[in-house]
């Protein structure tokens, strides 16, 4: 496991938290999660692409009001939050 790629995995959980709270944005969200090269070489591509999917969706729905868009952002967030659960068992596997 590396280190840089769990700080990485915890800066991005951050994020997903200051996003909920207002204090940072999706578009905010995605730079930051795309930067995080460390965290997504030790995942893997699946987990690159699953990714890079769902920050798309993010920021389009940002685009739209909630009723516009043809999916909720709120599902979105939910859905990072189960892509970090995820991520962070493959990076500290039980032993």
């Amino acid at each position: 496991m590396s280190s840089t790629a769990l700080m990485q995995w915890q800066a991005l959980q951050a994020g997903l938290t200051q996003l909920r709270s207002g204090a940072l944005g999706a578009h905010g969200l995605s730079e930051l999660a795309r930067s995080q090269e460390a965290l997504l070489e030790a995942l893997g591509p699946r987990y690159r692409e699953v990714l890079l999917q769902l920050l798309d969706r993010l920021e389009s729905s940002a685009l739209f009001n909630e009723e516009s868009c043809s999916f909720s952002q709120q599902g979105l967030l939910d859905n990072l939050q189960i892509w970090l659960d995820k991520a962070q068992g493959q990076l500290e596997p039980v032993s």
